[in-house]
C-alpha cells in the first residue's frame, strides 16, 4: 500500500471525509461539492493522528531537509504543525488569517527572526488562495518560505496554476483521485459515480451534481 492510499483510508476511516455525489455539500463560494473534508477530526482518534503525523514528519525530512522552522496555517493546520514541529525539533509560529485586533495586534504568532527558511503545514489545500496567503505574511515579515505540505489537496488546476505563478512548491500526502479510487474499492461510492465524481475536480464551479 503506498503512503498515500494508507493516508485517504485513514480520512475514510474516521470520516474525516464525507461523499455524498446524489445530495451534493454546499462550500462558502456557492460551489456545489460531492465531498467534504474536515481533518481536525483525526485529532480526536490517536492512532490514526500518530499515522498521519509520522508520514507527515518523513516527507518533511525526505523532501525539505533545509527547513529551519514551521509554520502552522490558522486554524486547522495549527495542530498538525505543532505536532510535527515537535518530533523533528524545529521551533514553530502559527499565522492567523488576519492580524489580532487586542494586544499585540500579531498575525503571526511566536518567536521568529528574519531570513529562516520556513515550510508551511497546511491541513487543506482547495483553490490555493488562503494558503498563498499565508505565505505573503510570511514573506513580508522577512522570512524565506521554501514550500507547503498538506495533509489533502482536491488537486484543482487553480491551485497549480497559483502556487506555480507564485514560485511555491507544495506537496500532500494524499489527493482527491486516490481517495476517490480507493472509496469505490471499498463500497463507499459505486463505480457508476467515480467518473461523475472525477468530473467535478475539473469544473467544480460548474459542477451540478448527479
Amino acid at each position: 500500500m503506498t503512503n498515500e492510499i494508507a493516508v485517504a483510508e485513514k480520512l475514510l476511516e474516521v470520516q474525516a471525509v464525507k461523499l455524498s455525489p446524489d445530495k451534493p455539500f454546499t462550500w462558502a463560494s456557492g460551489w456545489k461539492s460531492p465531498i467534504y473534508c474536515d481533518n481536525r477530526k483525526v485529532l480526536s482518534f490517536p492512532y490514526s493522528r500518530d499515522f498521519i503525523k509520522s508520514e507527515m514528519c518523513s516527507l518533511l525530512f525526505e523532501q525539505f531537509p533545509e527547513a529551519e522552522m514551521l509554520a502552522g496555517v490558522a486554524t486547522a493546520g495549527i495542530a498538525w504543525g505543532a505536532m510535527a514541529a515537535d518530533q523533528l525539533k524545529l521551533p514553530y509560529i502559527y499565522v492567523r488569517p488576519k492580524p489580532k485586533e487586542h494586544g499585540l495586534g500579531n498575525q503571526i504568532e511566536g518567536f521568529y527572526t528574519a531570513g529562516l527558511k520556513v515550510l508551511v503545514i497546511e491541513d487543506l489545500i482547495s483553490t490555493g488562495k488562503s494558503s498563498l496567503q499565508v505565505v505573503d505574511v510570511l514573506k513580508q515579515a522577512g522570512l524565506e518560505v521554501i514550500g507547503m505540505v498538506s495533509i489533502f489537496t482536491y488537486g484543482f488546476d487553480a491551485a497549480d496554476k497559483a502556487f506555480k505563478e507564485a514560485g511555491v512548491s507544495y506537496v500532500s500526502l494524499t489527493n482527491y483521485p486516490t481517495l476517490i479510487s480507493l472509496a469505490v474499492e471499498k463500497g463507499i461510492v459505486s463505480a457508476d459515480t467515480e467518473q461523475l465524481l472525477l468530473q467535478w475536480r475539473k469544473d467544480p464551479a460548474n459542477w451540478k451534481g448527479v
